[in-house]
Protein backbone atom coordinates (compact mmCIF):
# COMPACT_ATOMS: atom_id res chain seq x y z
CA UNK A 1 0.00 0.00 0.00
CA UNK A 2 1.37 3.71 -0.21
CA UNK A 3 2.02 5.45 2.06
CA UNK A 4 0.57 9.01 3.09
CA UNK A 5 2.23 11.00 5.48
CA UNK A 6 -0.45 13.29 7.91
CA UNK A 7 0.69 15.89 10.41
CA UNK A 8 -1.69 16.21 13.11
CA UNK A 9 -3.27 12.81 12.71
CA UNK A 10 -4.11 12.45 15.93
CA UNK A 11 -6.10 15.16 16.35
CA UNK A 12 -9.93 15.29 15.83
CA UNK A 13 -9.87 16.25 11.02
CA UNK A 14 -6.40 14.52 11.00
CA UNK A 15 -7.80 11.44 12.57
CA UNK A 16 -11.09 11.47 9.90
CA UNK A 17 -8.64 12.02 7.65
CA UNK A 18 -6.58 8.93 8.45
CA UNK A 19 -9.71 6.94 8.58
CA UNK A 20 -10.76 7.74 5.09
CA UNK A 21 -7.06 7.60 3.45
CA UNK A 22 -7.33 3.63 5.13
CA UNK A 23 -10.71 3.10 3.28
CA UNK A 24 -9.30 4.50 -0.11
CA UNK A 25 -6.48 1.79 0.12
CA UNK A 26 -3.60 4.67 1.74
CA UNK A 27 -1.69 3.53 4.80
CA UNK A 28 -1.50 6.71 6.74
CA UNK A 29 1.45 7.56 8.51
CA UNK A 30 0.46 9.91 11.54
CA UNK A 31 2.92 12.31 12.40
CA UNK A 32 2.13 14.40 15.96
CA UNK A 33 3.58 15.84 19.16
CA UNK A 34 0.21 15.23 20.75
CA UNK A 35 0.29 18.88 22.15
CA UNK A 36 -3.55 19.13 21.07
CA UNK A 37 -3.70 15.29 19.39
CA UNK A 38 -4.56 12.32 21.07
CA UNK A 39 -2.73 8.86 20.57
CA UNK A 40 -6.20 7.10 21.10
CA UNK A 41 -7.44 8.63 17.99
CA UNK A 42 -4.16 6.84 16.27
CA UNK A 43 -6.27 3.83 14.75
CA UNK A 44 -5.64 3.27 10.94
CA UNK A 45 -1.87 3.37 10.42
CA UNK A 46 1.46 3.68 12.05
CA UNK A 47 2.14 6.38 14.48
CA UNK A 48 5.59 8.58 14.51
CA UNK A 49 5.72 11.16 17.41
CA UNK A 50 7.42 14.16 16.28
CA UNK A 51 7.21 17.75 16.07
CA UNK A 52 7.53 19.84 12.44
CA UNK A 53 10.29 21.43 14.05
CA UNK A 54 12.47 18.92 13.72
CA UNK A 55 13.81 18.66 11.01
CA UNK A 56 15.82 15.27 11.69
CA UNK A 57 13.38 13.63 12.67
CA UNK A 58 11.28 14.56 9.67
CA UNK A 59 14.12 13.32 7.70
CA UNK A 60 13.91 9.79 9.15
CA UNK A 61 10.46 9.69 9.20
CA UNK A 62 10.46 10.35 5.36
CA UNK A 63 13.55 7.69 4.83
CA UNK A 64 11.76 5.17 6.73
CA UNK A 65 8.76 5.02 4.98
CA UNK A 66 8.97 6.83 1.62
CA UNK A 67 5.32 8.61 1.23
CA UNK A 68 3.85 9.40 -2.13
CA UNK A 69 2.51 12.50 -0.88
CA UNK A 70 1.87 14.86 2.97
CA UNK A 71 -1.43 15.59 3.97
CA UNK A 72 -0.59 18.50 6.41
CA UNK A 73 -3.37 19.30 9.20
CA UNK A 74 -0.73 20.25 12.20
CA UNK A 75 -0.98 23.74 13.49
CA UNK A 76 -2.55 25.42 16.09
CA UNK A 77 -6.01 26.97 15.46
CA UNK A 78 -7.07 29.41 18.09
CA UNK A 79 -8.70 32.45 17.07
CA UNK A 80 -8.17 34.05 20.58
CA UNK A 81 -4.79 33.10 21.33
CA UNK A 82 -3.81 34.05 17.88
CA UNK A 83 -4.75 37.64 18.81
CA UNK A 84 -2.83 37.51 22.24
CA UNK A 85 0.05 35.46 21.29
CA UNK A 86 0.46 35.76 17.57
CA UNK A 87 4.46 35.23 17.87
CA UNK A 88 3.50 31.51 18.73
CA UNK A 89 1.31 31.32 15.89
CA UNK A 90 3.82 32.56 13.26
CA UNK A 91 6.29 30.32 14.56
CA UNK A 92 4.23 26.79 15.38
CA UNK A 93 2.72 27.44 11.63
CA UNK A 94 4.99 28.79 9.13
CA UNK A 95 8.27 27.87 10.64
CA UNK A 96 7.05 24.34 11.29
CA UNK A 97 5.43 24.16 7.21
CA UNK A 98 8.72 25.44 6.10
CA UNK A 99 10.41 23.18 7.49
CA UNK A 100 7.87 19.94 6.91
CA UNK A 101 7.75 21.59 3.45
CA UNK A 102 11.53 21.24 2.75
CA UNK A 103 12.15 18.09 4.36
CA UNK A 104 9.62 17.03 1.71
CA UNK A 105 11.01 18.15 -0.79
CA UNK A 106 14.49 16.74 -0.02
CA UNK A 107 12.72 13.42 0.25
CA UNK A 108 11.18 13.64 -3.43
CA UNK A 109 7.59 13.85 -2.02
CA UNK A 110 6.15 16.45 -3.96
CA UNK A 111 2.29 16.20 -3.38
CA UNK A 112 0.82 17.82 -0.63
CA UNK A 113 -2.40 18.58 0.31
CA UNK A 114 -2.59 21.56 2.88
CA UNK A 115 -5.44 22.40 5.36
CA UNK A 116 -5.86 26.10 5.03
CA UNK A 117 -9.15 28.06 6.13
CA UNK A 118 -11.38 30.74 4.85
CA UNK A 119 -9.77 32.87 7.81
CA UNK A 120 -7.33 34.20 5.10
CA UNK A 121 -9.81 35.82 3.69
CA UNK A 122 -11.07 38.63 6.69
CA UNK A 123 -14.11 39.65 7.02
CA UNK A 124 -16.03 40.64 3.13
CA UNK A 125 -19.28 42.04 4.58
CA UNK A 126 -21.89 40.48 2.55
CA UNK A 127 -20.03 38.95 -0.10
CA UNK A 128 -20.38 35.04 -0.39
CA UNK A 129 -16.38 33.99 -0.56
CA UNK A 130 -14.82 31.76 -3.54
CA UNK A 131 -11.39 31.58 -4.46
CA UNK A 132 -10.66 34.54 -6.16
CA UNK A 133 -11.49 36.80 -2.80
CA UNK A 134 -8.74 38.96 -1.90
CA UNK A 135 -7.51 37.51 1.31
CA UNK A 136 -6.83 40.01 3.86
CA UNK A 137 -6.96 37.79 7.23
CA UNK A 138 -7.91 39.47 10.47
CA UNK A 139 -5.74 37.59 13.02
CA UNK A 140 -2.26 35.40 13.17
CA UNK A 141 -4.17 32.38 12.82
CA UNK A 142 -5.50 33.69 9.61
CA UNK A 143 -2.26 35.01 8.19
CA UNK A 144 0.15 32.50 8.92
CA UNK A 145 -1.89 30.20 7.02
CA UNK A 146 -1.71 32.66 4.16
CA UNK A 147 1.60 32.57 4.51
CA UNK A 148 1.93 28.93 3.86
CA UNK A 149 0.13 29.45 0.82
CA UNK A 150 2.69 31.50 -0.34
CA UNK A 151 5.27 29.27 0.57
CA UNK A 152 3.85 26.42 -1.01
CA UNK A 153 3.70 28.31 -4.92
CA UNK A 154 7.77 29.63 -4.34
CA UNK A 155 8.21 26.15 -3.89
CA UNK A 156 6.27 25.06 -6.64
CA UNK A 157 8.51 27.50 -8.81
CA UNK A 158 11.72 26.54 -7.30
CA UNK A 159 11.28 22.65 -6.44
CA UNK A 160 7.65 22.13 -8.78
CA UNK A 161 6.16 21.10 -5.72
CA UNK A 162 2.63 20.20 -6.26
CA UNK A 163 -0.18 21.36 -3.85
CA UNK A 164 -3.95 21.21 -3.00
CA UNK A 165 -4.73 24.01 -0.93
CA UNK A 166 -7.95 23.40 0.72
CA UNK A 167 -9.68 26.76 2.50
CA UNK A 168 -12.28 25.37 4.45
CA UNK A 169 -14.86 27.07 6.71
CA UNK A 170 -16.44 25.89 10.32
CA UNK A 171 -15.44 21.70 10.75
CA UNK A 172 -18.48 19.73 12.78
CA UNK A 173 -19.74 16.75 13.49
CA UNK A 174 -17.67 12.97 13.79
CA UNK A 175 -17.39 9.72 12.83
CA UNK A 176 -20.80 8.24 12.29
CA UNK A 177 -19.04 4.68 13.81
CA UNK A 178 -18.11 6.69 16.58
CA UNK A 179 -14.23 5.82 16.38
CA UNK A 180 -12.95 8.80 16.12
CA UNK A 181 -14.55 12.38 17.07
CA UNK A 182 -13.39 16.11 18.59
CA UNK A 183 -12.20 16.08 21.79
CA UNK A 184 -9.91 19.17 22.85
CA UNK A 185 -8.40 20.24 26.27
CA UNK A 186 -9.66 22.88 26.90
CA UNK A 187 -12.55 22.67 24.41
CA UNK A 188 -13.37 25.88 22.52
CA UNK A 189 -15.46 24.80 19.54
CA UNK A 190 -18.89 26.45 19.22
CA UNK A 191 -20.85 22.69 19.09
CA UNK A 192 -18.75 20.49 21.48
CA UNK A 193 -19.07 23.56 23.96
CA UNK A 194 -22.78 23.87 23.55
CA UNK A 195 -23.44 20.12 23.64
CA UNK A 196 -21.12 20.29 27.08
CA UNK A 197 -23.34 22.70 28.05
CA UNK A 198 -26.29 20.82 27.39
CA UNK A 199 -25.16 17.98 29.32
CA UNK A 200 -24.20 19.66 32.33
CA UNK A 201 -20.28 19.78 32.28
CA UNK A 202 -20.10 23.23 31.96
CA UNK A 203 -22.17 26.12 32.99
CA UNK A 204 -23.76 27.78 30.38
CA UNK A 205 -22.49 28.37 26.61
CA UNK A 206 -21.36 32.30 26.25
CA UNK A 207 -22.21 33.67 22.86
CA UNK A 208 -19.73 35.76 22.08
CA UNK A 209 -20.91 39.26 20.67
CA UNK A 210 -25.43 39.92 20.11
CA UNK A 211 -24.71 43.34 18.53
CA UNK A 212 -23.40 42.37 14.89
CA UNK A 213 -24.94 43.07 11.59
CA UNK A 214 -26.72 39.87 11.30
CA UNK A 215 -30.60 39.43 11.48
CA UNK A 216 -30.31 38.17 15.05
CA UNK A 217 -27.18 40.14 15.98
CA UNK A 218 -24.83 36.79 16.14
CA UNK A 219 -21.50 35.64 13.83
CA UNK A 220 -23.09 33.31 11.08
CA UNK A 221 -20.56 30.44 9.69
CA UNK A 222 -20.68 28.02 6.97
CA UNK A 223 -20.33 24.63 8.53
CA UNK A 224 -19.32 21.48 6.97
CA UNK A 225 -19.06 17.82 8.43
CA UNK A 226 -15.54 16.56 8.92
CA UNK A 227 -16.48 13.38 7.06
CA UNK A 228 -17.47 15.43 4.34
CA UNK A 229 -14.69 17.42 4.45
CA UNK A 230 -11.73 15.02 4.51
CA UNK A 231 -13.60 13.11 1.60
CA UNK A 232 -12.45 15.92 0.17
CA UNK A 233 -8.95 15.41 1.21
CA UNK A 234 -8.66 12.53 -0.25
CA UNK A 235 -10.14 13.49 -3.24
CA UNK A 236 -7.42 16.08 -3.81
CA UNK A 237 -4.98 13.70 -2.94
CA UNK A 238 -6.15 11.45 -5.94
CA UNK A 239 -6.24 14.89 -8.26
CA UNK A 240 -2.44 15.36 -7.58
CA UNK A 241 -1.78 11.26 -8.08
CA UNK A 242 -3.04 11.99 -11.58
CA UNK A 243 -1.00 14.38 -12.32
CA UNK A 244 -3.20 17.68 -12.68
CA UNK A 245 -1.73 20.37 -11.41
CA UNK A 246 -1.55 22.90 -7.58
CA UNK A 247 -5.46 24.04 -7.05
CA UNK A 248 -7.24 25.73 -4.27
CA UNK A 249 -10.70 24.92 -3.31
CA UNK A 250 -13.14 26.16 -0.64
CA UNK A 251 -14.80 23.42 1.31
CA UNK A 252 -18.25 24.88 2.19
CA UNK A 253 -21.89 24.36 1.80
CA UNK A 254 -22.67 28.00 1.18
CA UNK A 255 -25.47 27.94 3.80
CA UNK A 256 -24.56 30.09 6.64
CA UNK A 257 -26.08 29.36 10.45
CA UNK A 258 -25.84 31.97 13.01
CA UNK A 259 -24.81 31.23 16.83
CA UNK A 260 -28.20 31.72 17.86
CA UNK A 261 -29.67 29.06 14.84
CA UNK A 262 -26.91 26.63 16.06
CA UNK A 263 -28.42 26.31 19.49
CA UNK A 264 -31.89 26.14 18.48
CA UNK A 265 -30.89 22.95 16.09
CA UNK A 266 -28.97 21.38 19.41
CA UNK A 267 -32.00 22.06 21.34
CA UNK A 268 -33.92 20.29 18.64
CA UNK A 269 -31.68 17.14 18.58
CA UNK A 270 -30.52 16.99 21.61
CA UNK A 271 -34.19 17.31 22.82
CA UNK A 272 -32.61 19.08 26.06
CA UNK A 273 -32.74 22.59 27.18
CA UNK A 274 -28.93 24.78 26.18
CA UNK A 275 -27.76 26.88 28.68
CA UNK A 276 -26.80 29.97 27.65
CA UNK A 277 -25.46 33.64 28.39
CA UNK A 278 -24.63 36.94 26.58
CA UNK A 279 -21.04 37.55 26.31
CA UNK A 280 -18.67 40.66 24.54
CA UNK A 281 -17.75 39.90 20.84
CA UNK A 282 -14.13 38.01 20.83
CA UNK A 283 -11.59 40.13 19.17
CA UNK A 284 -10.47 38.80 15.59
CA UNK A 285 -14.01 37.20 14.69
CA UNK A 286 -15.70 38.08 11.39
CA UNK A 287 -19.18 38.82 11.24
CA UNK A 288 -20.40 36.60 8.44
CA UNK A 289 -18.15 33.50 6.83
CA UNK A 290 -19.73 31.75 3.54
CA UNK A 291 -18.24 30.09 0.62
CA UNK A 292 -19.87 30.81 -2.37
CA UNK A 293 -17.86 28.17 -4.80
CA UNK A 294 -18.83 25.95 -6.71
CA UNK A 295 -15.28 24.42 -7.78
CA UNK A 296 -14.68 21.34 -5.10
CA UNK A 297 -17.79 19.70 -6.41
CA UNK A 298 -17.19 20.79 -10.54
CA UNK A 299 -13.28 19.54 -10.79
CA UNK A 300 -12.92 17.43 -7.81
CA UNK A 301 -16.65 16.25 -8.25
CA UNK A 302 -16.94 16.51 -3.89
CA UNK A 303 -20.46 16.34 -3.17
CA UNK A 304 -20.86 16.55 0.97
CA UNK A 305 -23.45 14.22 2.33
CA UNK A 306 -23.86 14.55 6.03
CA UNK A 307 -23.41 18.64 5.96
CA UNK A 308 -26.67 19.48 7.30
CA UNK A 309 -26.85 21.01 10.59
CA UNK A 310 -29.15 17.62 11.96
CA UNK A 311 -26.51 15.22 11.09
CA UNK A 312 -23.52 17.42 12.15
CA UNK A 313 -24.74 18.00 15.88
CA UNK A 314 -26.35 14.13 15.98
CA UNK A 315 -22.56 13.09 15.19
CA UNK A 316 -21.30 15.23 17.90
CA UNK A 317 -23.76 14.41 20.45
CA UNK A 318 -23.41 10.78 19.89
CA UNK A 319 -19.65 11.22 20.09
CA UNK A 320 -20.02 13.58 22.98
CA UNK A 321 -22.27 10.84 25.36
CA UNK A 322 -20.08 7.50 24.00
CA UNK A 323 -16.65 8.91 22.74
CA UNK A 324 -13.25 9.82 24.67
CA UNK A 325 -9.80 9.28 24.64
CA UNK A 326 -7.66 8.67 27.47
CA UNK A 327 -4.49 10.20 26.33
Amino acid sequence: MSHVLVTGGAGYIGSHACKALKAAGFTPVTYDNLSTGWQDAVKFGPFEQGDLSDRARLDAVFAKWQPIAVMHFAALSQVGEAMAKPGLYWRNNVEGSLTLIEAAVAAGCLDFVFSSTCATYGEHDNVVLDENTPQEPLNAYGSSKLAVENILRDFEAAFGLRSVIFRYFNVAGGDPDGEVGEFHRPETHLIPVMLEAVDGKRPALTVHGTDYDTPDGTCIRDYVHVCDLVDAHVLGLHWLQEGKGSRVFNLGTGSGFSVREVIQSAGTVTNLPVPCSDGPRRAGDATKLVSGSTRAGEELGWQPKRSTMQHMIADAWHWHKNGHYDG
